[in-house]
């Protein structure tokens, strides 16, 4: 929230969202295909080169750094938004393990970030292994070929079956030498893969035929290709149990076939890489608090794997609405005063969850939580904030000047223009020019927020404004790798 008027330029070129906003809508709702996205903003500018560079050391140098880098899959179970939040298993067991991390830290600038970053399911493995994450946050079969490169870390309590789905109207064999010959979907890179070429040697050697097997566009995730074997599209594919039989709920039209199991008591877990034992035994430690049978683990598979709600919820459509009109205005005034339309989302979901009624004890209102004070001084000139479009025009005008007038200088990086901009719009510019020379005085950056213009803000403030600006950045790059994935995504459909 704003205490007086200001501004603020991100040197973040804004989106082109006129052709493309929706295909983000469905993207973070988790409703179906998306359409590509536009921006004139290079991924240095963005942020995202930052978080791209390969960085393979273990957890003490995670720590150092004050960063994990937690690869994700974006799926209505385990990675997705509801009006801009992060949600889903992997969110929740993150936000677990972020708190593991830094217990007994005190300070707010000197706590461990956990950023998530989006990825096709067949890139989680090669961008561990590239040093591109630090871990691969999702539920991973251990196998042979796997380990030979990751360490998997999970509580080794519960086995799985690797099942075949097909179509209602295909005819299914008793036994799984019935499959020979006939044709398998499967997503690259996964476990069924390796699984399907053991069982086509056996077959192979019992003089049977191999089981064709077809695999995926790389973009493409497992409940893309379940809803493409329940639209008859594909006839049959390779899943988990657990998942095939949450979709069954879901999808009239496809069969589970518990007979057919081309791998059985597999154990799930994440991964790291081979070389980070550090992070691995850390991470163990964590994963006993959570197994299944612990309040917590029960909790977690009830909610994501036992209802549906998260796939199948009634007021869907109404949110999606919602979303896409709110996106339509961050691009709107974001394009206006030459922001990133994603950056004034996060910043809009960090101060108010986007939503107008929200009223602080301190006055602020609406979605940009802003003083109608702030917002009627003549370097923001709007007086009525009660609407959504006044109310976010507000609030990019008001970041727009905080920008312009107290972070203009050169020297400043476009990333860190952003960040003091976000932390002048929470606690005020004369606040962050106190925090900023403060920093000069302890031998710190004064042009660079992360690491050290944060370190002095804690102690002029407090916890409150480090911490906006490491929430808001997380939404932020959360949303811009969900944007590529969705391009990427596009294309897939489109072929």
């Amino acid at each position: 929230m704003s205490r007086s008027p200001q501004k603020f330029t991100s040197s973040f070129t804004p989106f082109s969202f006129n052709r493309f906003f929706a295909g983000l809508i469905f993207l973070l709702l988790g409703m179906a295909p998306l359409v590509p996205w536009s921006s004139s903003a290079s991924s240095k500018e963005a942020g995202i080169l930052k978080l791209e560079e390969p960085h393979t050391g273990d957890l003490a140098q995670m720590k150092k750094r004050r960063l994990l880098r937690a690869l994700v899959v974006y799926s209505p179970t385990d990675f997705f938004f509801v009006k801009g939040k992060p949600s889903g298993i992997q969110v929740e067991l993150l936000r677990e393990y972020e708190k593991q991390l830094n217990a007994g830290i005190k300070r707010e600038s000197d706590r461990i970030h956990i950023v998530s970053i989006p990825v096709p399911f067949a890139e989680l493995i090669p961008r561990l292994k590239a040093g591109k994450g630090d871990i691969a946050a999702h539920f991973l079969t251990e196998t042979p070929e796997r380990k030979k490169n990751l360490r998997f870390v999970s509580a080794r309590k519960v086995k799985i079956n690797e099942l075949i789905v097909a179509n209602n109207k295909v005819a299914l064999p008793d036994k799984l030498e019935g499959l020979a010959g006939r044709k398998l979907h499967i997503l690259p890179n996964s476990s069924y893969l390796e699984h399907l070429k053991a069982l086509n040697q056996e077959f192979i050697r019992q003089g049977l035929a191999p089981i064709k097997i077809e695999i995926t566009d790389p973009q493409l995730s497992i409940e893309d290709i379940l809803e493409m074997v329940n639209a008859g599209v594909i006839e049959m594919t390779v899943v988990d149990d657990y998942k095939a039989k949450l979709w069954a709920k879901v999808l009239p039209d496809i069969q589970v076939a518990e007979n057919l199991a081309i791998s059985r008591d597999n154990y799930l877990g994440w991964a790291v890489r081979a070389n980070n034992p550090e992070l691995a035994a850390d991470l163990q430690r964590f994963w006993k608090k959570v197994k299944k049978g612990s309040l917590l683990g029960n909790m977690l598979i009830k909610r994501y794997y036992q209802n549906t709600r998260w796939i199948k919820n009634p007021a869907r459509e109404q949110a999606r609405k919602k979303f896409e009109q709110l996106l339509n205005l961050f691009s709107k005034y974001g394009d206006k005063y030459g922001f990133d339309a994603l950056a004034l989302a996060a910043q809009g979901y960090q101060e108010s969850e986007l939503d107008q009624n929200r009223k602080s004890h301190r006055g602020a209102i609406g979605i940009m939580q802003l003083l109608p004070s702030t917002a009627a001084d003549k370097n923001v000139g709007i007086p009525d904030i009660t609407t959504e479009d006044s109310n976010i025009h507000a609030g990019a005008r008001y970041m727009a000047f905080l920008r312009d007038r107290y972070f203009s200088d050169p020297a400043i990086s476009p990333n860190d223009r952003m960040a003091f901009s976000w932390a002048a719009y929470n606690a005020g510019p004369a606040k962050v020019r106190k925090m900023r020379a403060l920093a000069e005085k302890m031998g710190l950056d004064p042009n660079r927020w992360f690491g050290n213009v944060e370190v002095a803000a804690a102690k002029i403030v407090g916890r409150e404004t480090v911490r906006y600006v490491a929430n808001i950045y997380k939404y932020y790059t959360a949303y811009r790798y969900l944007m590529q994935v969705g391009k990427e995504k596009a294309k897939a459909n489109a072929s």
